[in-house]
């Protein structure tokens, strides 16, 4: 990489809350380039900009440096307008896409009231010494509630979400800051420059770090909250904190464990205040072996409150100065995160790689950027810091011989091993899995891979063939991390399982009769209580970023974008977007004209005629074919398609459970009526078939006047005859259809209700714009749009409100929805939705089929954590 020179490229920048960003450039061969801080002043995610782009030092990354803004890529802003004072208002950045706050003098605010949604215009944008200011174009008011998706994904998760009248009673008695009284029997750390390092968005921040280097090597210090000081067994307080067992982290939103008094207060290492807090002090060589460690009780006061961006920016030798006092800090903090990271990957620890989804959400609770959160090393070196505190801590514990919760993850079966091993030897890989250590084999088999396309998709490939993590008394390790010993101790304010630990720790560190120890019946319901509710959280935290995706897609129907294939099934193909973190699934009749299957062998879809095939790792063009907000479903084809669809496959799917081609070409042409405003009339089924046999042959030969099939205009009488023999009840000769080894998609149909189904059939081939001069100012069949689109499609076409849609309880509508996503292995293949899928082919009703049909679209994949690190 080092040949390359710098060269100035033109794209798009996605802005990071943490304020770094990331440049997708226009050429397609050049990989992301990461933006620092300093580079993106004034600039929002998805402005259109020209940079100077540069390889690392001993890297295969990119770093640049933004020259211009080409061109805005938002105009129109919405949120909350908050009236500052008589003068001047501002929208606040609430997810943190736009790097400032907008501000709005009060004479151009409309006059909306404080808290008040408003869409607002931008005057000027934060460049060349002005400043970010707009005006109110439309007060929105309380009419859009912007938690609208997270509370009903929270009502239908069963996740609590109000606390008990005793808890906020027992949360009143709390102070601002400690009382002195409490500083009794601890260490006083208050001179030592520990700092917190987290994300922009952050509000509780549970653990503080700082090392020193001495003759031995290195002596870090990690300080947790000390959440069992304030939150006592049995209080009102511990039960609610039990029943929720995890915060729950929605864009822009929490549902906390505990109370904000403690979360965001007193449990939360706030810069410059005293805060009481647990200790695991450790001691490691040059080569990163922990020789020894001690846990105690603290008082401490951070010195920084440090974002990871901010935190990179110091690493890379840009710094802020208000930094300069714990810069040293930093520096050491990263040296030691290199040695243990080497430390651990030797000793066969997985290196797995998978971004996180970074939304950015406006105040309206629209998302306004999907993004891929690509983790720097600020985020490694946080992590190291806590997996070695969680280890210390289990080890120590484990010597104690004290039942305790460990945090344990077994090894992957054979089988799983056995089709990744497949995965691999598919795309090229020549590791084999099955000698010696297995995390060093996977390790090794993964780097063979670094730098080409098919690395992030066995990344995730590697991920589902894993077991999951859980809470559990029976210490059997953790194969992901390699660990013999791992507990869960440094996040108590978001995490029931960390709080358990820190009570059992100080058991044995602190003389107080006021813990106890925990029966092994006890912590092994704990673990099963509590593995459910993380396993609930992350379930729901899924399924709000698979809503908020086709919320976001919706705006971008009919629209094309270059992909990835992430994934190839019997039914079709997922698409990875380049430009935004979305997938969605191209089904097989969108894939072309030629017939696919799928060669299992070779994990790929292969056409019969041609010999076409598409593989994971190719590259494709799509188009947005539709996104559904309420069940979080995006569906791409392959772009071009649509006109197939319009001209072949009007028919494919007559059940009206899902939108088909034929529903894409309804809505093309309602659309086409209202744009050229044709004048048509309504007919019923009994007059068409009556005018059709009056007017028999001239219905051919009247070239302005064209059927709503265009195979109609295509086969001419050929066509013609078969409706008119359908008609006469006579059955139509399967040579007469386009593809001899396949019957008709309406006649080739067998089924129970044949009158009323023959009914709909003959309504919806006869359907075209009516040619009676007498009713020329009356629309197209009302009826025949509403049954070929849905009620919901059809009242969205014609612009109506959807009020009067059937609605579902909300178990109802949960368990529809569960069944899209009920996957904790981030695998389509598990998922209730698309197993046991038997594609007939011969039955058009059947087509595509599952046994817990959801028409295919899987839930989006999205990795655990909140920007904290996976492991912590």
């Amino acid at each position: 990489m080092s040949t390359h020179k710098k060269k100035i490229l033109t794209g798009t920048v996605k802005r990071h809350p943490d304020g770094f960003g990331f440049f997708i450039p226009d050429d397609k061969e050049h990989p992301d380039v990461y933006i620092p801080r300093n580079s993106m002043e004034g600039v929002m995610t998805n402005d259109k900009v020209t940079v100077e782009v540069y390889p690392e030092k001993n890297s295969d990354r990119f770093r640049g440096e933004i020259i211009r803004v080409v061109q805005r890529g938002t105009k129109t802003f919405v949120g909350r307008f908050y009236r500052l004072n008589d003068k001047l208002g501002i929208l606040r950045d609430e997810g943190k896409g736009w790097g400032q706050d907008l501000k709005i003098k009060i004479e151009d605010s409309m006059n909306a009231k404080d808290k008040e949604l408003v869409a607002a215009e931008v005057i000027s944008y934060p460049e060349d010494g002005k400043s970010f200011t707009g005006k109110v174009t439309s007060v929105i008011g309380n009419a859009l509630d912007p938690l609208t998706d997270i509370k009903r994904v929270i009502l239908s998760s069963g996740i609590p979400q109000d606390f008990s009248a005793e808890t906020l009673e027992e949360a009143k008695r709390f102070k601002e800051v400690p009382d002195e009284r409490d500083y009794k029997g601890r260490k006083d750390l208050r001179d030592i420059d520990l700092i917190t390092i987290d994300g922009a968005t952050a509000k509780d921040f549970d653990d503080a770090v700082y090392v020193e280097m001495n003759q031995e090597g290195f002596l870090l210090y990690v300080a947790i909250a000390d959440v069992s000081h304030y939150v006592q067994v049995g209080s009102a307080i511990d039960r609610d904190a039990y029943e929720r067992g995890t915060s729950v982290y929605f864009p822009n939103f929490v549902v906390p464990m505990l109370p904000e008094v403690l979360s965001n207060g007193l449990c939360s290492l706030n810069p410059h205040v005293p805060r009481l807090c647990m200790v695991a002090e450790m001691q490691f060589d040059f080569t990163g072996e922990m020789t020894r460690s001690d846990f105690y009780e603290a008082v401490m006061e951070s010195k920084a409150r440090v974002t990871y961006g901010e935190a990179q920016e110091v690493i890379d030798g840009n710094g802020a100065e208000k930094f300069n006092h714990v810069k040293d800090n930093i520096l050491r903090l990263a040296d030691l995160a290199k040695i243990l990271m080497a430390k651990r990957f030797k000793e066969g620890s997985l290196d797995l790689e998978i971004p996180e989804t970074e939304l950015v959400i406006d105040g309206a609770g629209v998302p306004i950027d999907i993004q891929r959160s690509e983790r720097l090393f600020a985020h490694r070196l946080i992590e190291e810091m806590m997996l070695a505190a969680n280890v210390a801590v289990a080890k120590f514990l484990n010597g104690k011989k004290v039942p305790a919760l460990f945090r344990i993850h077994e090894p992957p079966n054979e089988m799983a091993i056995r089709t990744l091993e497949k995965y691999m030897a598919t795309f090229g890989g020549k590791t084999k899995l099955g000698q010696g250590k297995l995390q060093k084999r996977l390790t090794k088999a993964l780097e063979e891979f670094e730098n080409r396309p098919e690395a992030q998709i066995l990344n995730i490939l590697t991920l589902r063939s894993m077991s999951q993590a859980k809470y559990s008394p029976n210490n059997v390790g953790h194969f992901g991390l390699g660990f013999e010993d791992y507990s869960h101790f440094t996040s108590p304010i978001r995490r029931y399982p960390d709080l358990i630990i820190h009570r059992l720790l100080k058991t044995q560190v602190v003389k107080s009769n006021q813990y106890r120890l925990m029966s092994e019946d006890d912590l092994a319901t704990a673990g099963t209580i509590l593995s459910a509710a993380e396993q609930r959280s992350t379930k729901a935290e899924r399924q709000v970023q698979s809503i908020k995706k086709a919320r976001f897609m919706e705006k971008f129907l009919g629209q094309e974008f270059d992909g990835m294939i992430s994934s190839v099934a019997k039914f079709g193909i997922f698409v990875l977007l380049r430009e935004y973190d979305i997938d969605g699934l191209v089904r097989l009749d969108d894939l072309g004209h030629d017939r696919f299957e799928f060669d299992e062998e070779n994990l790929c879809l292969v056409a019969k005629r041609s010999g076409m095939s598409y593989n994971i790792g190719d590259s494709i063009r799509i188009q947005v074919s539709a996104a559904d907000p309420e069940l979080g479903q995006i569906n791409f084809v392959k772009a071009g398609m649509e006109i197939r669809d319009e001209m072949e496959d009007e028919f494919d799917d007559e059940s009206g459970e899902q939108k088909s081609p034929a529903a894409r070409s309804a809505e093309k042409y309602l659309n086409r009526l209202r744009k050229k405003e044709k004048e048509t009339s309504e007919w019923s089924g009994e007059e068409r078939r009556r005018n059709d046999r009056r007017q028999g042959d001239r219905r051919n030969n009247d070239s302005d006047k064209k059927s709503f099939s265009v195979r109609e205009d295509r086969k001419g009488h050929k066509e013609h005859k078969e409706r008119r023999d359908k008609d006469r009840g006579a059955k139509p000769s399967v040579k007469e259809d386009r593809n001899p080894n396949q019957k008709s998609r309406f006649f080739g149909d067998k089924r129970q209700d044949s009158k009323g189904q023959e009914e709909k059939q003959q309504k919806a081939m006869q359907f075209r714009p009516a040619d009676r001069e007498n009713d020329s100012k009356k629309g197209p069949d009302e009826s025949l749009l509403r049954m070929i689109l849905g009620p919901t499609e059809y009242r969205k076409a014609k612009g109506e409100d959807s009020d009067d849609k059937p609605k579902l309880s909300k178990k109802l509508l949960f368990a529809e929805q569960s069944k899209l996503r009920d996957n904790d292995d981030y695998s389509e293949m598990n998922s209730d939705s698309l197993k046991d899928r038997k594609p007939n082919r011969k039955d058009s009703k059947k087509r595509g089929s599952t046994s817990n049909d959801s028409r295919g679209v899987r839930k989006a994949r999205v990795s655990q954590g909140r920007g904290k690190g996976k492991t912590r």
